[in-house]
């Protein structure tokens, strides 16, 4: 627990560095090779298998399947070993993260309903970034009680399960059944290596690679190929001894997508050129959309389904925890950036030339650092004081 929290406290301060540097190259004289790079065509062949895709693809549909097959990893492991075994423990942060997807999405309806194109983006801000609202709570070190830090975690987990439906459900389009017959193959032959017992991840990695392959070839979104396959890798050993190969996975996935995968995908994702876009465009109703989801929505549902719950007795706050710091963790929850810049892509690759993407990646980016401003004020105000380090006085 204590290396997922370092690693992705640590990622998060990594994401606002790509973030600000994608910025940068978008909105100075380096746009033009910025740009190229996104365009850049990166080709793969085996055989008669051809993949030429932009470089911002590969990142996208192949670097991002890397990112939810460590999602599915820790979601597969929570349920059934960790905080999301124990249904008491799993109410809170569950009915919290129905509140912080249900409510977002109202907003975000709300201030599109009438534009067709607009409502595709509908899910946008649904997600939170547990790298980039960690990253916020690391900042007080032991200041902040682990009760906050592990219900900010399960509630992520739990936002990110539900982005994983939402993208598998709505953003499925010109399905090929020769390619889902064969993601099936593939999927029937990876259950059946964990029903033999293989704890070899080799064997899943080889046959992950044709799942993701027929998977992307399918209509279906690639990325879910990483979620399929790691509910496949098993979590015991040979015969119930040695380190679980899930957990030898995940402890090696995590710093790769950590400090190389997610900043990337920022970098890439994140650079949004600034020309010609005034502030009071803001207030268009895709970027107010997203931004009142994600800042307004995201903190209302948290915390008022949260409040709710615990009124009627259905779940417990620890005695030591104040409303105030569980009010300043709900509104780091609004800190979409990762999830939420990903669902944005998605919605809108058919209207690139309609500034629809670009308008909601601006809400995302102005309400999660928005949300990350007010969070850490409300928690620097609500979590008690450092102690000041004791220096050791030497006797004569």
């Amino acid at each position: 627990m204590q290396e997922f929290l370092r690693l992705e406290a640590a990622s998060g301060i990594l994401l606002i560095a790509a973030m600000v540097l994608a910025l940068l190259a978008a909105n100075t004289p380096l746009s033009p090779a910025y740009q190229s790079l996104l365009e850049m065509p990166v080709g793969v062949q085996v055989g008669r298998l051809i993949l030429n895709k932009p470089f911002l693809l590969w990142v996208n549909d192949g670097l991002m399947a890397v990112f939810f097959l460590l999602i599915g990893l820790e979601v597969k492991r929570e349920i059934l070993q960790g905080h999301l075994s124990n249904p008491v423990t799993l109410v809170l942060p569950g009915v919290a993260a129905l509140g912080g997807m249900a409510v977002p999405v109202g907003i975000y309806i709300a201030f599109n309903r009438g534009d067709a194109v607009a409502m595709q983006g509908w899910a946008t801000p649904a997600a939170t970034d547990i790298a980039f609202a960690l990253g916020v709570l690391s900042l007080f070190g032991k200041r902040v009680p682990v009760f906050l830090k592990l219900f900010l975690m399960a509630l992520a987990i739990i936002d990110d399960l539900g982005a994983i439906i939402i993208i598998a459900i709505f953003h499925t389009h010109d399905l090929s059944m020769s390619s889902l017959l064969l993601s099936g193959v593939a999927l029937a032959v990876l259950c059946g290596l964990n029903q033999m017992g293989v704890v070899r991840i080799a064997a899943y990695m080889l046959v992950g690679v044709v799942l993701w392959v027929s998977v992307l070839k399918s209509g279906v979104h690639a990325t879910l190929a990483g979620v399929a396959l790691a509910f496949t890798i098993p979590l015991r050993g040979r015969g119930g001894k040695g380190k679980p190969p899930l957990l030898n996975l995940e402890h090696a996935l995590h710093p790769w997508v950590a400090f190389g995968i997610l900043p990337l995908f920022a970098f890439a994702n994140a650079g949004v050129s600034l020309a010609g876009y005034s502030p009071a465009r803001l207030l268009d109703p895709v970027p107010l959309g997203t931004a009142a989801g994600l800042f307004l929505g995201k903190q209302t549902g948290v915390f008022g389904f949260s409040w709710l719950l615990i009124k009627a007795g259905l779940a417990k706050l620890p005695k030591k925890i104040t409303w105030m710091q569980f009010y300043g963790v709900s509104v780091l929850t609004g800190i979409g950036f990762t999830m939420s810049l990903f669902i944005a892509t998605l919605a809108f690759v058919e209207h690139e030339g309609g500034g629809y993407g670009a308008s909601a990646q601006i809400g995302v980016l102005v309400s999660s650092l928005a949300a990350a401003l007010f969070g850490y004020l409300v928690l620097n105000r609500s979590l008690p004081a450092a102690r000041p380090a004791r220096i050791p006085v030497k006797s004569n």
